[in-house]
This record gives structure tokens, sequence and C-alpha cells, in this order.
């Protein structure tokens, strides 16, 4: 079997890449190397890497040459990014993914995995998000992955492409970069508490999300690529579980035996209050549930900054 992953050489998608080279997968990359100078998967002596940007239609050809799945994970991910430049968001988000629906289409790839988020329910006081809920989004960067997923829903009623849309909620891990201008909070919060910074909290920090470990979404979305049940579905993927911004810097300090006093910033545009994850349609038809809890994650993370503290 071969798969393409774009955006492959970035956080998740490397994170993949390496999941899949070691299930047996033959592996290509598309990335363009936007967020990092060099790939961050593990086993580039397996990959076949092709720079590239999926605003390219030829560049999309050329990697889905011979492919059967792909597993489509490149994106301008940043809210406050969207905001500042719609523009970008939608070029990379809606038009690079009907780019690659397009060119999966002439290959006659099977199937296309697509990235999608959990940033596309918006505000709502629904909780939890249910894959049912009638999508509220509230920024150019959840509009652009709410459209992404209505493109795979189109290619997969009309032209026989099988499709799998998924919701990824709050993904953290080791490899996600803590110093760019949109970083997520957990890289930036563990960041903080190993430099003995205070990390920056916008608002009251009683807002809510659904941290999910990167290995556990590694899992749906390998599922999600093999599972019978799965093309023209959408899924949620997050833990089921809430975490508020103060309890996560808490919970940080437990773990590296210090407490931590964020400081406290205005609320950004686009953010929303509250997000938790319904995963039962995951579990009841991809087989997968998460396997490595937060806390656990959390500690993996911040390992390194224990044997600092101890030495």
């Amino acid at each position: 079997m071969k798969a393409l992953v774009t955006g492959g050489a970035g956080f998740i998608g490397g994170h993949l890449t390496d999941r899949l080279v070691a299930d047996g997968y033959q592996v290509r990359v598309l990335d363009n190397l936007s967020n990092q100078p060099r790939p961050t998967y593990d086993s580039a002596r397996y990959v076949d890497f092709v720079l590239g940007d999926v605003r390219d239609k030829d560049a999309c050809k050329y990697a889905l040459r011979g492919v059967d799945v792909v597993f489509h994970l490149a994106a301008l991910t940043s809210v406050q990014r969207s905001i500042l430049d719609p523009v970008s968001c939608h070029d990379v988000n809606v038009t690079g993914t009907l780019n690659i629906l397009m060119a999966s289409r002439e290959a006659r790839a099977q199937r296309v995995v697509l990235a999608s988020s959990s940033s596309v329910y918006g505000d709502s006081p629904e909780l939890p998000k249910r894959e049912t809920m009638t999508p509220q989004p509230v920024s150019p960067y959840a509009l652009s992955k709410l459209t992404g997923e209505y493109y795979a829903q189109q290619f997969y009623q009309h032209y026989a492409l099988e499709t799998v849309s998924l919701r990824y909620f709050n993904v953290f891990g080791a490899g996600q970069n803590p110093k760019c201008d949109y970083a997520a909070v957990i890289p930036r919060f563990v960041t903080a508490a190993r430099s003995g910074d205070r990390p920056v909290i916008f608002g009251d920090g009683e807002q809510t999300r659904d941290f999910i470990a990167v290995q556990n979404v590694v899992d749906a979305t390998v599922l999600a690529g093999e599972s019978r049940s799965a093309p023209g579905r959408t899924y949620n993927i997050g833990s089921g579980e809430g975490l508020s911004l103060n309890r996560l810097v808490e919970e940080i300090g437990g773990i590296v035996g210090r407490r931590i006093q964020p400081v406290y910033g205005p609320p950004r545009r686009g953010d929303i209050r509250h997000s938790v994850a319904d995963i039962e349609a995951a579990e009841r038809e991809l087989r997968w549930g998460p396997r490595v809890s937060v806390a656990r994650a959390l500690e993996e993370l911040l390992g390194p900054a224990r044997m600092l503290r101890a030495a």
C-alpha cells in the first residue's frame, strides 16, 4: 500500500509518517517546509520526500503518482493568523484541499483522509460536540476547514472517491513548535515551565479545551485510512474530556514540582469558550479510543524538565 502524507514534515504529519513506515506502508511526503527547515519524522531514509506546495496543481499531480491512500494534513492551522490573513488561509486550506482531491481522483487513488478541526463547531454552548451538530465557524480558519469537509463529501458523492474527515481537537505532543507566533497552548506552557517563565493565558483561564495526545490522533488517522465503514463519514477525534487552561497550568506545575503563576491577557478574537468531543462514533465505527492519557502525555513531554530540576 502506497500512502501520501501532505504536510508530512510537520508535527502531526511527522508522527503519522513514522507510524505508516513502521506499519509497512510505502510513504511519500509532500511538504513545502514552510513551518520548519527540515522534516520532523525519524524515518527519512524510508520516505520519498517531495518538496512542493498543495497550492501547486502540478506538485499535487506529481506527488499522487501511484498512490493508494492520501492523508491530507497540509494546512495553515492558526485561528489568529487566519483572521489577519484570510486569503492565504483560503488558498492553502480550501484551494489546496481541492487540488489534492482533484489530483487523487485523476490518479485513481482509493481514499483521502482529511484532517479537519473541532473549530468548525464554533462557540455553541452545547456540549459535548457531536458530529450531527450544525457547524457554526467563527474564524476564517474554521470556515476553511468546514469547506474542505464539504468538498470531500462532494467527491465521495459524485466521483466515488472514498473520503473521510477527522475533526481533530487540541492535539499536543513531542515535536510541536513552541516558538512560532501562533504556537499552540501546551508547547507554550511547557516551554515556560522548563524555563521558569510565567505562561500567558488569554482570557480568564476558565475556558476549556479537549486536549488529545498525538499518538491517539495518529491511531485514529491510520484507522480512518483502513476502515471499511469510514468512507463518507466525519469523526471527532478528541479525548472526550474538557480541561480548563487554569487546571492545565496546575497539572504542569505538579509535574515540574513548583507552582506556576500565569499572566492573564485579553481574550483573542476567534477563540471559543468551551470545547469537548463526543467520540462515540469513532469508538463504534473505527474501533478507536484514546490509549495515551493527557496526564501521561504531559509527563512524557516534561520528563526533561524533571531531570533538569533533579540535577
